[in-house]
């Protein structure tokens, strides 16, 4: 058998990509805007999610939701 660490690689690129662009969030709001949307895109990957897809709808949705049930109801694991 041939021992192979492609799994782990490709499951860490992301990060390793972002890692660059993070060098670019050069106040803590900026980092946090950029931890925010890599949190809600590997949130919605982890529930099975298409992320453009995800965020899209929540982008479309965000606005009308008033109450703390229309918010939750935007998380992915609440996602139909």
């Amino acid at each position: 058998m041939n021992i192979s660490n492609a799994l782990a690689e490709n499951a860490i690129r992301p990060f390793a990509v972002g890692r660059r662009n993070w060098l670019f969030s050069d106040t803590p709001r900026g980092a946090r805007a950029s931890a925010t949307c890599y949190s809600l895109i590997e949130t919605a990957k982890a529930n099975g999610l298409e992320p453009y897809a995800y965020l899209h709808h929540v982008l479309q949705h965000i606005a009308a939701a008033d109450t703390l049930e229309k918010i939750e109801a935007l998380l992915p694991w609440n996602m139909k």
